[in-house]
């Protein structure tokens, strides 16, 4: 046993056999933790049953997680390419019990598997364990039998772990491997533990206590455990190397980079730079994150950008770093199918960055290399840093990685000035205040009935707020909040709008403009009492708005329609991003590389409207999560769903798991039109569409501005395109006749400036004003005056509606000595304008006429400057 794919299903399978239920990878956005960027452990996905929030059928679990590490607390970026063992993206093997085994299972597991099933020498094995853990200890030394001298107590910094400054928390228990004498470094707990010889392949985490605020240890009613093994270390281990990057995952890899870039040197740590990055670029993409400018998009962009730098230290300029997917998939798309699913998108995504990213890193590499040139010792100024940041998007990142190759230090401190000069700068342009939204806490839950009525009739207010605090009632005219114990509202979630309406009293009147989620489920009913007061416990009627809840159901059940229509006609890539529902229209966000073109917009309507047309009743169904699945449901990919969902399907051609509220029947819809189509991000895409009387509506004042603009053309609809297409030609052949006549009058106005140019010292020089004239005639009329002249400097200028157009030109023969684009630089500044251009013909643009006397004055003085 030595591939990695190997050992994976060696770790699963031993923990199976203990009545592990094996667990599948979750995805790299983390569904129940808004705290981290990316899943980052293998107990991210079960951090609700740690926390007690779940129940799981199953006490114990294993699963092998895919994991990033490369953004905010955790990250491991800038030490890749440079180390044996960090990466960006990794794999953790782990076994997980929730209240079931605790220390001496877990402790007895982890021997077994290692020194039985995998046969690791004992004597090549060091144990440590948090040092006020005695229980640990005995259960190590004197029931495991573990040799005393290959044992550690180490402190709280090494061996205690905690999932917070609060809340569950324990000691750990760590295996390392001795990796031999030949190699530096001292055991755990040494002062020379830092060197490579003892590498931790093993971390058992014993959940054990709850830590308050005040930093007390509370014993957890149902201790658990937590472990993580790295399957990359586990692998080197096992494959008889030091590096991960000498394992089977990177080698195979590397070898590709090696040829996609032209690399010979197979040891060259930009290779394993780029076999890095391409595993956890391939993943992230595939899990629907795109690159972006912030949050996870900005991550993936590093990242991604990291890499291709990389390919160009190595001499490669053009596109490569998509070529590496393929390999990729063929190394781990057996244990990971999404791989080889999302291949082509994954590809042209990273192709697009590759080519987006080209000009950028050309530049700023261009303007690093003359920066450094000019260093007096061995630290970049910060205002440097910033600039190549700042001005031209070189990323900091890459300043360092190439600052560290090169033995040079960047000033940080300087970076950091620059960095918050300009965040003051943008502070004081704002002239936006920052509004803080109503954040209330409510425990509970709201009984929703919404989906089988629009009315109850015997609600109770169970709580009143106002401006956020807890209240008893609330009067004619003010604003606040209702809960009620069950409502027919639908809060806002899902991209669905939450309804409005009305809450009646026998003597209150409420109207609900917003509904929202709050909590575990509480419905909040924002609004304003408009006659009346309520008061906590009032029985009340609560009506939601029928039409506006009705219309929004028509946009979020041709939501779906439009997901399944798009994945047809655009491939399986195509990922929900974000969606916004309501009674005007629906907005759909969905991951795509490219603009829709016009033929796949008017199949997908096609497809949906054939749909419509079928009627088929819209089912729900409520069953277990697993259960949706294997029936097909789509589910939005790292969206955090319960054990039990609500499965929503449209005959055959659309099962997806939702909680909004829809049609009954598909008919309903009526009719869908598409409006229009556009891009929000890097392979991001936006549709906004309409539905029933509002997708009719547009229809018909689109034919009737079809029938105004046949009335102008003095003809029906059936010839339209064609008097169009004569209109427009017509226009193009006047247009040719009238550039031909401004070319004959600027022939003849240039014969007459021409005998206005002067002499100076061999150079005849003309600065003169073409009222009337275009831009393209001032470029026409000045070609023709700089070949009449000879040797020459001619600036040109007109005027019209407060605007002046310059032109400025340099006769080959002098543009040695005389720039056209330095001269109409100044010229242009008396304008109040400015502009540049070649050596030989330069524009400008000016809006300050009245300067135009003096700026045609300084051209004589600004030749004879220059020429004497």
């Amino acid at each position: 046993m030595t591939t990695s794919a190997e050992l994976r299903a060696s770790f699963l399978d031993y923990f199976e056999q203990h009545q592990h239920e094996r667990v599948p990878s979750s995805p790299l956005i983390p569904a129940n933790d808004p705290t981290l960027l990316f899943t980052n452990a293998g107990m991210v996905q079960f951090k609700d049953a740690f926390l007690g929030r779940e129940r799981r059928a199953n006490n114990r679990a294993v699963s092998a997680q895919r994991c990033v590490r490369a953004g905010g607390k955790h990250n491991d970026l800038e030490n890749v390419g440079y180390t044996a063992r960090h990466h960006t993206f990794f794999e953790m093997l782990g076994n997980f019990s929730f209240g079931d085994y605790f220390k001496r299972e877990a402790i007895e597991y982890a021997w077994d598997y290692l020194t039985r099933v995998l046969a690791l020498p004992p004597e090549r094995l060091w144990v440590t364990v948090f040092i006020e853990d005695q229980e640990a200890a005995d259960i190590w030394l004197k029931e495991i039998g573990i040799d005393p001298q290959r044992f550690s107590r180490c402190g709280a910094k090494d061996n205690f772990w905690s999932m917070g400054d609060t809340g569950p928390c324990g000691p750990c228990s760590e295996i390392f491997y001795d990796h031999g004498p030949g190699i530096p470094g001292g055991p755990p707990g040494s002062p020379d533990q830092d060197g490579d010889r003892y590498v931790e392949i093993w971390n058992l985490v014993f959940m054990q206590f709850n830590r308050d605020a005040e930093g007390h240890l509370t014993p957890l009613p149902r201790p658990s455990v937590d472990t993580g093994m790295g399957l990359e270390r586990l692998a080197a281990v096992m494959q008889g190397v030091h590096s991960n990057y000498e394992i089977d995952l990177f080698r195979h890899l590397i070898e590709a980079a090696a040829q996609a870039t032209g690399c010979t040197d197979l040891a060259d740590k930009s290779l394993r730079v780029i076999a890095d990055h391409v595993r956890s670029t391939a993943f992230l993409i595939a899990d629907g994150v795109t690159p972006g400018n912030e949050g996870r998009g900005y991550v993936l962009r590093r990242i991604m950008r990291r890499a291709i730098r990389h390919g160009y230290r190595l001499g490669c300029s053009t596109p490569f770093f998509h070529t590496l997917v393929e390999p990729l998939a063929r190394e781990m798309g057996d244990a990971y199918p999404e791989l080889r699913t999302n291949q082509a998108h994954v590809e042209r995504l990273i192709r697009l960055e590759e080519e987006r990213f080209a000009e950028t890193l050309e530049h700023g590499m261009r303007l690093l290399d003359e920066a450094i040139a000019g260093l007096s010792g061995d630290r970049i100024p910060g205002e440097t840093v910033f600039k190549l940041y700042d001005t031209y998007g070189f990323p900091f990142d890459l300043t360092a990685d190439i600052a560290r190759e090169r033995g040079l230090t960047l000033d940080l401190d300087g970076f950091e000035q620059a960095m918050e000069r300009q965040k003051e700068r943008a502070r004081a342009a704002s002239q936006f205040g920052v509004g803080h939204a109503l954040d209330i806490q409510i425990q509970g839950e709201t009984d929703f009935c919404g989906y089988d009525r629009l009315q109850e009739e015997d609600a109770t207010i169970v709580a009143l707020y106002r401006g956020g605090e807890s209240c008893d009632l609330l009067e004619a005219g003010e604003e606040g909040i209702v809960i009620l114990d069950r409502s027919p509202f639908y809060g806002e979630s899902g991209g669905q709008v939450g309804d409005r309406g009305w809450i009646n009293s026998e003597t209150a009147r409420f109207e609900v403009q917003d509904t929202q989620k709050k909590g575990d489920g509480v419905l909040v009913h924002l609004g304003r009492v408009e006659e009346g007061q309520l008061t906590v416990g009032d029985r009340v009627d609560a009506q939601v708005d029928a039409e506006r809840r009705r219309a929004t159901a028509l946009n979020h059940s041709a939501t779906h329609l439009l997901h399944a229509a798009l994945r047809e006609v655009l491939g399986p890539h195509v990922q929900q991003k974000g969606s916004l529902v309501g009674p005007e229209r629906l907005r759909f966000d969905f991951s795509h590389f490219e603009p829709v073109s016009r033929e796949q917009i008017l199949t997908i309507e096609r497809l949906v409207n054939r749909e419509i047309r079928a009627n088929h009743l819209v089912e729900t169904r409520i069953m277990s999560l697993e259960d949706a699945k294997a029936s097909g449901a789509m589910a939005l990919f790292g969206e955090k769903y319960a054990d039990q969902v609500r499965v929503l399907r449209m005959g055959d051609f659309s099962t997806e798991l939702c909680g909004g509220t829809h049609v009954k029947s598909v008919g309903d819809i009526g009719l869908f039109k598409i409006i229009s189509e556009s891009g929000i991000a890097a392979g991001v895409r936006r549709i906004e569409a309409l539905t029933g009387a509002a997708a009719l509506e547009w229809v018909e004042t689109d034919e009737e501005r079809l029938l105004r603009i046949a009335a102008l053309l003095k003809g029906g609809r059936e010839d339209i395109d064609e008097r169009v297409t004569q209109l427009i030609e017509r226009t193009r052949r006047l247009e040719k006749e009238l550039d031909q006549i401004k070319a004959k009058v600027a022939g003849a106005a240039g014969q007459d400036l021409a005998a206005q140019a002067i002499d100076i010292q061999g150079v005849k020089t003309l600065a003169a004003r073409l009222d009337g004239a275009d831009p393209k005639s001032l470029r026409v009329t000045l070609d023709q005056l700089k070949d009449r002249l000879g040797s020459a400097v001619v600036v040109l200028a007109t005027e019209s509606d407060g605007k002046v157009s310059l032109v400025a030109g340099v006769t080959k023969d002098l543009t040695d000595r005389l720039k056209a684009g330095d001269l109409i630089r100044e010229v242009a500044e008396k304008v109040g304008g400015k502009g540049g251009g070649r050596p030989d013909m330069a524009q400008a643009g000016g809006n300050d006429p009245s300067g135009l006397p003096a700026a045609l004055e300084l051209v004589p003085d600004w030749v004879a400057a220059r020429l004497s």
